[in-house]
């Protein structure tokens, strides 16, 4: 196949111009996402029953 990876929808770009978008977007998919803060309490595994509705229906997922 011929057809182009990236493609200009309006106007016109140079070769220069596509490349830097190419090298801009590869940079940003190969990015590491930022590290959680350390901080950050992690999510109780309980649940409190005052909360909880009256009736839970047997076949239910929660």
């Amino acid at each position: 196949m011929n057809s182009p990876d990236i493609r200009v929808e309006k106007g016109h770009a140079e070769p220069e111009e596509v490349a830097a978008i190419t090298a801009l977007l590869l940079a940003r998919a190969a990015a590491q996402p930022a590290e959680t803060p350390a901080h950050r309490r992690p999510k109780a595994g309980w649940r409190r029953l005052e909360r909880e509705g009256g009736f839970r229906a047997p076949h239910s997922w929660h």
